[in-house]
């Protein structure tokens, strides 16, 4: 043991400053705990009502951030919400929960945030008893590496493989994307039932004029649907096959502008024109949807409207070698068709088309030019059906258990399986009918090596 002053004065100073160190650690989390705190009591639901539980997996604070926006976007919207470090749960509180939406960040090469070391290696070593739960997940990445979003996805696998049900599909965050988050907060309006209002990153719109608006369906028993294209005013923007448009509605009677729309984008940047097929929605006392109407009606021929196209990395297609199985029902059929039309001129695996819409007289849309794929080789198969005609009233769902070993044959080649149309009723028909054919495990990985992509609303 030294006795020299000198260096019993540094040493002290050594412990002192660490001391600091230490009590500064513990204040800033102490500050952090309160702030949290407080933000939970705004938060707090009334005595007994059931609250959504938002729960993040945050390395940098992104994850975090986004999960208090979401949580008080549900609260302003009549739901309420509560906020927990996911990492911190045990399976059994996620079950108990009932509906949970989870934003869940990927650090390095597809590695989760370090707060979620005991959760990954205990939770979600093996399939937990989840049934029950319904839960949405908000994945953030970098496409820059190469297992982009590789967390997110792990951790959506593992919830499918317990049981927990979606509520919508997973979401993926490119490096902050903007569109992507927007996305994100048209789920909670889906689940709040209501217009999430708060704008957390305001979009950046162009000028688009409407060109073309055709009615492809007349005297059908649905909803009427129209083939609708803009072209772009002083830009050309690029776009690939599985793309969104965004389309902000006008303000009306003083009021602030009610938000935008999202649609599938049935063209290419190369025909110079951005194309949807749109069904003119109808509320309950017979008016028309808001967007709806907007688009096919009141808006004139040559009338503008402010878009932007963003990209939907989730719903990108693979490369034309592989085998392309696509399946949908309605206006479901745009987001097909751009991955079909992305193929044209182009030597391909092969691409099959299984579609439902309600009659062959009135509703088999863009019949000419998938007749005319089909002639040309573009589209290998073509199976459709028709729920209200004499003699079929089948769903698409039912294609598949009909077509079971042919799709088994594809998928043994390396098929992808791209699903776009309603959320309710034919996507759930859909996914159950292929975990009926293939095995739930086979469908997980499917998912998870980016096999199986849905775009469904």
């Amino acid at each position: 043991m030294t006795h020299d002053p000198v260096r019993l004065l540094w040493a002290a100073i050594a412990v002192g400053l660490w001391l600091l160190s230490v009590l500064a650690v513990v204040a800033l989390r102490a500050r952090a705990r309160r702030a949290a705190a407080a933000k939970a009591e705004a938060l707090a639901p009334p005595a007994g009502a059931d609250a959504v539980l938002v729960a993040f997996a945050s390395q940098t604070g992104l994850a975090e951030e986004l999960a208090w926006m979401t949580a008080k976007s549900l609260s302003d919207a009549g739901t309420p919400a509560r906020v927990a470090l996911l990492g911190d749960l045990e399976p059994a509180e996620l079950k108990a929960a009932e509906r949970v939406l989870i934003i869940a960040s990927t650090t390095g090469e597809g590695d989760p945030p370090d707060s979620m070391s005991w959760f990954v290696r205990q939770a979600m070593k093996a399939p937990a008893d989840l049934t029950g739960l319904s839960y949405g997940l908000l994945a953030l990445g970098d496409h820059s590496y190469a297992d982009f979003c590789g967390f997110g996805r792990a951790l959506d696998g593992w919830l499918l493989r317990s049981g927990a049900e979606p509520l919508f599909d997973r979401v993926e965050v490119d490096n902050g994307d903007a569109g992507a988050v927007r996305h994100w907060q048209h789920q909670l309006g889906l689940i709040t039932g209501s217009t999430v209002q708060a704008d957390w990153t305001p979009p950046a719109y162009d000028r688009w004029r409407l060109v073309e608006r055709a009615h492809l369906n007349p005297d059908s028993p649905g909803g009427a649907a129209y083939l609708l294209a803009f072209e772009g005013v002083d830009h050309r923007p690029h776009w690939v096959a599985g793309d969104i448009a965004e389309i902000g509605l006008p303000a009306r009677d003083g009021e602030a502008a009610p938000g935008a729309r999202e649609y599938s984008v049935a063209s290419l940047p190369a025909s110079g024109r951005a194309e949807f097929i749109v069904r003119r929605m109808t509320r309950p006392d017979g008016s028309p949807g808001l967007a709806s109407g907007w688009l096919t009606g009141e808006l004139p021929i040559g009338g503008s409207v402010d878009m932007r196209v963003r990209t939907n990395r989730s719903f990108h297609g693979p490369d034309a070698a592989t085998p392309l199985i696509l399946i949908g029902n309605g206006t479901g059929l745009a987001g097909l068709i751009a991955h079909l039309r992305a193929r044209a001129g182009q030597p391909h695996g092969g691409a099959w088309l299984m579609f439902g819409e309600r009659t062959r007289a009135h509703d088999a849309f863009l019949d000419d030019e998938l007749q005319a794929a089909q002639a040309s080789g573009l589209l290998t198969r073509l199976d459709r059906v028709f729920s209200r005609d004499a003699g079929d009233g089948r769903y698409v769902q039912t294609l598949i258990g009909e077509h079971a070993d042919a799709l088994r044959v594809w998928l043994d080649r390396g098929a992808a399986i791209m699903v776009c149309g309603s959320l309710e009723g034919m996507s759930k028909g859909v996914h159950e009918a292929l975990e009926a054919v293939l095995g739930a495990d086979r469908l997980i990985e499917l998912t998870e090596t980016g096999r199986y992509r849905r775009d469904v609303y």
